[in-house]
C-alpha cells in the first residue's frame, strides 16, 4: 500500500490493517518506481489523488500535477514493474451538466471544473498505455462516494462534512438552493466493485452508483431524523464547477463486472453515521 498521507486527503496511518505493508509516499515522487520493483504488483488500484472538485477550482495547477502527472508516474512505474493492470477511480465528474438523466457510459463528457477534466485526459492516458504497452485498465467512473472514515473536515464528501456538523451540533452550509442532485454510493459497495474489476472490465469504463438520486436538502431532512437535531444552515452561492444533477445507469456494470449496489442510501447514512459517533471516529 502507498499513500502520501496528504493532510487535506483524509488519510490516516491509523486506519492502515496491521497485516498490511505502508509506504508512505507522494505519486510525483521519482522513487515511485522503485517501490513499485520492490513490491512487483500484478493489479495496480489507483485510487490516490487530488478528490475535491473545490481545490481543483482554487488550484487547477496542483490538481493537474497531482491527478495528471502523477498518473504518469504510476502508469510508466507499473510497467517497469511489469504489472498487467490497473484499476483507475475516475469520477462523474467527467460529464459535467448531463444533457439527459441517468447518465450511462456513452453519455457526452463535457467536465466543469479542473478535477473533471483531470480524470478525462486520465482515462484517455489509460487507453495510450494499453494501446502502446499493454498495460489494461478498467476505469470505475464513482457517484459520490460516502461512508465510514470518510474525512469529516475536508472540502469534499458532504455526508461526512453535514455528519461531523449533526455530531458537533453546529450549523451546516449549503450551496445554492440545496436542490441539486447527486447519486450517493456506499463505500462498501464501490469495494466491491473494485474486486469485480480483478478480473473483469479489460479495457472498460463503468459507472459506479446506485441508479437513484437525492438532494441536498434530502440528505439534511434524514440526518437531522437519525439525530433529532435540526442544525442551523447557512445559505451560500453555488460554487464554481458545482454541476447542478447527477445520476448513474449502471447497467453495464451489472452485465459485464457482475457488480450493483447492495446498500441503500438510509441504511448507508445509518452506518456511517454509527461509525463516526464511536469515540475514535470522533477524534479524527
Amino acid at each position: 500500500m502507498l499513500d502520501s498521507l496528504w493532510s487535506r486527503g483524509g488519510g490516516r496511518r491509523k486506519n492502515v490493517p496491521p497485516a498490511a505493508r505502508l509506504v508512505e509516499l507522494d505519486i510525483l515522487s521519482p522513487d515511485l518506481g522503485s517501490v513499485f520493483a520492490d513490491f512487483s504488483p500484478e493489479v495496480v488500484c489507483h485510487h490516490a489523488g487530488q478528490h475535491s472538485v473545490s481545490i481543483s477550482n482554487k488550484d487547477p495547477k496542483l490538481d493537474a500535477n497531482v491527478n495528471v502527472l502523477g498518473l504518469l508516474n504510476v502508469l510508466e512505474a507499473a510497467v517497469e514493474a511489469r504489472a498487467t493492470k490497473v484499476i483507475f477511480a475516475s469520477s462523474a465528474a467527467i460529464y459535467g451538466n448531463p444533457e439527459r438523466l441517468p447518465i450511462d457510459e456513452d453519455s457526452p463528457i463535457a467536465p466543469t471544473s479542473p478535477y473533471g477534466i483531470t480524470k478525462m485526459v486520465s482515462e484517455h492516458y489509460l487507453r495510450f498505455f494499453k494501446e502502446e504497452h499493454g498495460l489494461d485498465f478498467t476505469s470505475l467512473r464513482y457517484g459520490n462516494v460516502f461512508g465510514p472514515r470518510q474525512d469529516p473536515n475536508g472540502e469534499a464528501g458532504v455526508i461526512a462534512v453535514f455528519i461531523g456538523k449533526f455530531l458537533s451540533q453546529s450549523g451546516v452550509r449549503i450551496d445554492s438552493d440545496g436542490e441539486q442532485t447527486r447519486d450517493y454510493v456506499y463505500v462498501e459497495d464501490v469495494a466491491r466493485a473494485n474486486l469485480q474489476a480483478l478480473r473483469h472490465g479489460s479495457g472498460r469504463c463503468y459507472q459506479i452508483g446506485t441508479g437513484a438520486r437525492s438532494s441536498i436538502n434530502q440528505l439534511y431532512r434524514a440526518l437531522a431524523g437519525i439525530t433529532g437535531f435540526e442544525a442551523p444552515i447557512t445559505w451560500a452561492p453555488r460554487r464554481p464547477g458545482d454541476v447542478r444533477h447527477s445520476q448513474f445507469d449502471v447497467t453495464r456494470a451489472r452485465r459485464e463486472l457482475g457488480w450493483q449496489p447492495a446498500v441503500e442510501l438510509s441504511e448507508g447514512l445509518s452506518r456511517t453515521f454509527a461509525s463516526f459517533a464511536t469515540p475514535d471516529c470522533a477524534r479524527v
